[in-house]
């Protein structure tokens, strides 16, 4: 598109442009990181830094969309022992629970953001610091989490110690401590109330279901023995779909649970190693992958089940700056996906 000669459609075209991508610097490497869904809070994120070292650093930003800056809020920005592996705001719309975020590294951690009426400096607190193991004061590092958006009491964590455990967070107490894997679990994700599926170094994804503990089922299994599974996506507006990432592979591997073992598409567009999936939280055929090759790309999987002579391409494509570690779809804004790359977090309109 040339530029035009009215300087008025210009500025135009400059907003626009704008109001697409915006970029915020963090000062430091980033890797976790995720939207808070709140009605008040809209384009808030919580942001951790990634450092070879002891202290590291959350911050909480937030779009000023009048103005297309992203912020971050100094009296909210706090240290953290060890890189969190992951951070999530607490699943409530409504606003009718104390503003939390929990992140997970060494142990589970639950921080409470203050709330203005009670306190008109923000600040954030430490709330709780959940350990799983009972015989010791050290636990096998929590590789990842997620929060269940049915019963926001529960956390289920997944750990390097081959077990995923379930908090009553209000109670502050380990529900249910189960071993899911052979080898370390590399994440979880809850599927409804009491379901929950975990993939793992030994190569497979289990769905486990609470009211039956001694069992689990094995949905898939990488096709090359051992190849670790480290990502896990469960569409929450299909329950039947999941995705999920083989180690250093640029494929994402889409299951149907009601057909195990065959993956009923592959995605196979990127051309480096897959990092990050996302779900649409707004619709059951949409995805967002991202990865080493620097590409968001985001997938209509409505046609999966028919053949595609050479695969499916993705409907949308975004190349950063750099290699892309991390990609989050906002549920309270379903048009807004941020990634982040290097020290970068950018939120693109989809």
């Amino acid at each position: 598109m040339g530029a035009s000669n009215d300087p008025t459609q210009d500025g135009l075209d400059e907003q626009q442009k704008r109001s697409e991508i915006y970029t915020y610097e963090a000062p430091w490497h980033i890797y976790a990181m995720n939207w808070s869904v709140r009605r008040d809070k809209k384009y808030r994120l919580a942001i951790a830094s990634l450092l070879e070292q002891y202290p590291n650093r959350v911050e909480i930003v937030q779009l000023d969309d009048s103005n297309g800056e992203i912020r971050s809020e100094p009296n909210l920005s706090f240290e953290h022992p060890y890189p969190p592996t992951k951070a999530i705001f607490i699943p409530d719309k409504e606003c009718q629970k104390p503003d939390l975020l929990a992140t997970s590294s060494d142990f589970l951690r639950l921080w409470r953001i203050s709330d203005p009426e009670e306190n008109p400096t923000p600040r954030v607190e430490l709330k709780s610091f959940l350990n799983g193991n009972k015989n010791s004061e050290y636990c096998g590092p929590l590789t990842s989490f997620d929060w269940n958006e049915v019963e926001p009491r529960r956390i289920g964590t997944s750990s390097i110690d081959t077990t995923c455990t379930i908090w009553d967070i209000e109670k502050e107490t380990v529900d249910t401590q189960l071993i899911a894997h052979n080898k370390e679990v590399y994440d979880i994700a809850w599927g409804g109330v009491g379901v929950f599926a975990s993939v793992s170094a030994d190569g497979s994804v289990r769905v486990f279901d609470l009211r039956d503990k001694e069992h689990s089922t094995i949905i898939y299994e990488s096709s090359e023995p051992d190849t670790p599974l480290v990502r896990l996506g469960w569409n929450k507006q299909d329950p039947r779909y999941m995705a999920t990432i083989i180690m250093d592979s640029a494929k994402v591997v889409v299951l149907d649970i009601r057909f195990p073992t065959l993956p009923v598409v592959e995605l196979q567009r990127h051309q480096a190693g897959v990092n990050a999936i996302a779900w649409a939280p707004h619709s059951s055929c949409h995805i967002c992958t991202a990865g080493d090759d620097s590409q968001a790309l985001i997938w209509d999987l409505s046609s999966m089940g028919q053949p595609h002579e050479d695969g499916l391409d993705p409907i949308l494509a975004y190349t950063a700056g750099a290699e892309i570690e991390q990609l989050q779809w906002s549920a309270s804004q379903p048009d807004w996906v941020a990634i982040a790359f290097s020290s970068k977090l950018q939120i693109l309109r989809v």
